[in-house]
C-alpha cells in the first residue's frame, strides 16, 4: 500500500487499482471486527468519507464497489456531484458535516442523508425544502456524546425532544443517531461514548421511534465502535489516505 496523501500523484489506473486494494482492507476490517462482536457483517453498511478527494477518487472507489459516500463541505461536494452526474443514480450521497441555515435547501435536493442534524430549526428547514418529488430525506441526530465546547451535536438530555419532533416531520425519516467522540487511545476508552449513544439508541426504540441506524466509527475506532453496535461506519483516511484541506479538489 502506497504512504498516505500518495493518490493525489498516480495516474487513474493506478488510483482504481490503489483504492480498490484499500477499500478490500477496510471491508476485511470490519469482517473481522463484526466476527470478534459476534455480529453480522451485513448488518454494518461502509460509508467512504471524502472530502478533500477529487470527483477522479470517488470514481476509482465506485469502480471496486463503493457507493454511498460521505461529504461535509457543500460546496465541494456539489462540484463533485456534478462531475459524476453520470453515476448520481447508482451513488448515495451523504452530508456528515456542520449545518447551516442558508445550506439546508440545497443539501435537501441533493442529498439522500443527513448524519449532522443538531437543531430542530434545522430539521424544519430540511423538512419543508424537501421536495415531496424525493424519497424521504434519511436523518441522523447527532449527538455530542462527549460533551466538548468545540463539538456539534445536541446533548443527551436534549435528544428525546427532538427525537420525537423530528419524527412527525413530513419528507423527513428519522433513521437514528451519529456521534464523533473525543479521541481515545484504548479499545475500552473509545467504546465507552459509543455505548453511551447506544443507549440512548435503545431508549428512543423503546418509546416507539422506529430507528434502525448508529453511524458511529472512523478509521481510528472502527473496531470499537463495530464492538457497540454501529450499524454504518464513517471511513475516510483508511479509503483515500490524508490531504491537506486547503488542495483544490
Amino acid at each position: 500500500m502506497r504512504s498516505d496523501g500518495a493518490l493525489e500523484n498516480i495516474c487513474e489506473a493506478e488510483m482504481t487499482d490503489e483504492i480498490a486494494h484499500r477499500l478490500t482492507t477496510v471491508r476485511e476490517q470490519i469482517a473481522e471486527a463484526a466476527h470478534a462482536a459476534g455480529r453480522r457483517v451485513d448488518e454494518i453498511k461502509l460509508l467512504a468519507v471524502s472530502k478533500y478527494f477529487p470527483a477522479q477518487a470517488l470514481r476509482a472507489a465506485f469502480a471496486a464497489g463503493q457507493t454511498a459516500f460521505g461529504e461535509s463541505y457543500l460546496q465541494e461536494a456539489l462540484v463533485k456531484i456534478a462531475e459524476l452526474a453520470d453515476l448520481n443514480e447508482q451513488i448515495e450521497w451523504h452530508f456528515i458535516g456542520p449545518l447551516q441555515s442558508n445550506k439546508t435547501k440545497l443539501i435537501a435536493a441533493n442529498f439522500a442523508w443527513v448524519h449532522s442534524v443538531d437543531r430542530l430549526k434545522i430539521a424544519q428547514r430540511l423538512s419543508e425544502q424537501r421536495s415531496p418529488e424525493l424519497p424521504p430525506l434519511n436523518i441522523c441526530l447527532q449527538i455530542n456524546i462527549s460533551g466538548e465546547a468545540s463539538k456539534h451535536g445536541a446533548s443527551a438530555e436534549q435528544a428525546q425532544t427532538l427525537a420525537h419532533a423530528i419524527s412527525q416531520m413530513p419528507r423527513l425519516r428519522l433513521r437514528g443517531l451519529m456521534a464523533i467522540p473525543a479521541a481515545a487511545s484504548t479499545l475500552e476508552a473509545q467504546g465507552a461514548p459509543y455505548r453511551q449513544l447506544r443507549h440512548l439508541f435503545e431508549t428512543l426504540r423503546a418509546q416507539g421511534l422506529a430507528l434502525d441506524t448508529l453511524s458511529m466509527g472512523m478509521s481510528a475506532d472502527l473496531n470499537a465502535a463495530v464492538m457497540e453496535g454501529s450499524t454504518l461506519v464513517r471511513i475516510g483516511t483508511a479509503i483515500f489516505g490524508q490531504r491537506s484541506p486547503h488542495l483544490s479538489i
